[in-house]
C-alpha cells in the first residue's frame, strides 16, 4: 500500500541557484538526496550563475543538472531554472536551505491532492541552538529582514508576535497544513526558501526573471488563490556576519529600485501598511523600543540572538534610508554579483 502511495507522488522539479555556494550546497543536496521520496520523481536544476569555487563539481556529484545564469541573480535563477523544468511541482530551494527531516517533501506534496491549491510553503523556520546568532534571529522573528515584522506581511512563524504573517489571512485548517485564501492586495513574502508551486501555472508568465511575490500576485489576479502553509519548517543559514546582513539589505534596496525601473515588478507595494512603516522608522531610529521588543521576545524564548534585533532594524533602516537618497541623486543600478558567495 505504501509503495502504491509514493508512485502516486507528483513528479518534482528542484530549483537551486547559486553563485560561489560551496559552503551550504553540499548539505543542502544532502538532505534532498536523503528525502523518503522515489528518486525517479525528482530534479535537481542548478542554474549557476558563473561560480568560480567548488559549486558545480559539488553539483554533479550530487547527480544536479547545471544549467547557465549570465545574469547571475538568485530570480533569473530561478526563471532559467524554470524554464528547463520538467516536472509537475518546481520547488524553489535555497542553497542555504536543509530540509529538516525525511518526510519532508511527502508533507509538502500532501496538498497538492487538493486541485485549488497552487502552491504550499513551510509554516515557519526551523529552530536549532547550534546556529549562529543571526540564523537564530531570523527564525526566532520569522523573516530575514525585520521591516517585515512592522509591516505585517512576513510568512513565517514570529514568536513575538505568536502569528505566522500579521496580514489577515482566511484560512482553514486542513490538520498538517492550513488552507488559505489569499487576496492580490494582501499577500504576505511567499515564494523564496522551499516554496512549491504548480509548475504549468507559472510557466507561461515568466520572463528573465521570478520574483516570488510578484508571481503569486499575478495568479491570484487570475483567480488562482488557494494557497497552503505546511505545518512544518525549512532550515534558512544565514552565512556571514553582520558585514553580510549589511550586503544583503543592500542587495534588496538596490535590486527592487533597479528592477522596477525596468518595469519587471509586478506586486504593488506602494499599497503597503504605511503605518507599519512610519512604525519601523519611529522604532528603529529611537532605539529603546526594539530594545523592548527584544527583552519581551527573550521573556517567550530565551535566547540571546534576540537582542540582534535592535541593531538589524537600525543598520536595516540606514542602509533603506541610505539607498533611496543614493537613488535620488545618482538613480538606480543592480548590485554588482561580483566577489558574491554564499
Amino acid at each position: 500500500m505504501q509503495a502504491q502511495l509514493k508512485q502516486n507522488l507528483p513528479t518534482i522539479s528542484v530549483i537551486i541557484p547559486t553563485l560561489n555556494a560551496e559552503g551550504p550546497l553540499p548539505e543542502c543536496l544532502k538532505k534532498i538526496r536523503e528525502q523518503d521520496y522515489p528518486k525517479d520523481k525528482i530534479e535537481i536544476i542548478i542554474p549557476d550563475g558563473g561560480s568560480t569555487d567548488r559549486t558545480r563539481e559539488i553539483a554533479q556529484k550530487y547527480g544536479a543538472i547545471v544549467i547557465e545564469n549570465p545574469l547571475k541573480t538568485a530570480e533569473a535563477g530561478k526563471a532559467a531554472g524554470l524554464k528547463a523544468a520538467k516536472n509537475e511541482i518546481v520547488a524553489l530551494i535555497d542553497s542555504d536551505n536543509y530540509l529538516p527531516g525525511t518526510d519532508w517533501l511527502i508533507r509538502m506534496t500532501e496538498p497538492f491532492s487538493d486541485h485549488d491549491i497552487i502552491g504550499s510553503e513551510p509554516i515557519e523556520y526551523t529552530y536549532r541552538k547550534e546556529d549562529g546568532y543571526i540564523t537564530r534571529y531570523c527564525a526566532l522573528i520569522g523573516m530575514n529582514d525585520p521591516i517585515c515584522m512592522y509591516l505585517g506581511n512576513y510568512d513565517r512563524k514570529n514568536y513575538l508576535t505568536g502569528r505566522w504573517t500579521g496580514m489577515d489571512i482566511k484560512s482553514e485548517d486542513k490538520g498538517n497544513f492550513l488552507k488559505l485564501t489569499l487576496e492580490k492586495f494582501k499577500v504576505p513574502t511567499i515564494g523564496a526558501n522551499g516554496t512549491l508551486i504548480r509548475r504549468a501555472l507559472i510557466t507561461g508568465q515568466i520572463g528573465d526573471y521570478l520574483f516570488d511575490i510578484d508571481e503569486i500576485h499575478e495568479l491570484i489576479s487570475k483567480g488562482k488563490n488557494k494557497f497552503a502553509k505546511v505545518k512544518i519548517g525549512i532550515i534558512h543559514v544565514f552565512s556571514g556576519n553582520i558585514s553580510t546582513f549589511i550586503r544583503k539589505q543592500k542587495r534588496r534596496i538596490r535590486d527592487y529600485g533597479y528592477y522596477q525601473k525596468l518595469g519587471v515588478r509586478k506586486y504593488p507595494w506602494s499599497k503597503i501598511n504605511k503605518g507599519g512603516f512610519v512604525k519601523f522608522v519611529l522604532f528603529s531610529a529611537l532605539w529603546v523600543p526594539t530594545i523592548i521588543e527584544a527583552c519581551l521576545g527573550y521573556s517567550k524564548k530565551r535566547d540571546k540572538a534576540w537582542f540582534f534585533h535592535p541593531l538589524a532594524c537600525w543598520l536595516t533602516l540606514f542602509v533603506y534610508g541610505f539607498g533611496f537618497i543614493e537613488k535620488a541623486l545618482f538613480g538606480v543600478k543592480e548590485m554588482s554579483r561580483t566577489g558574491w558567495k554564499q
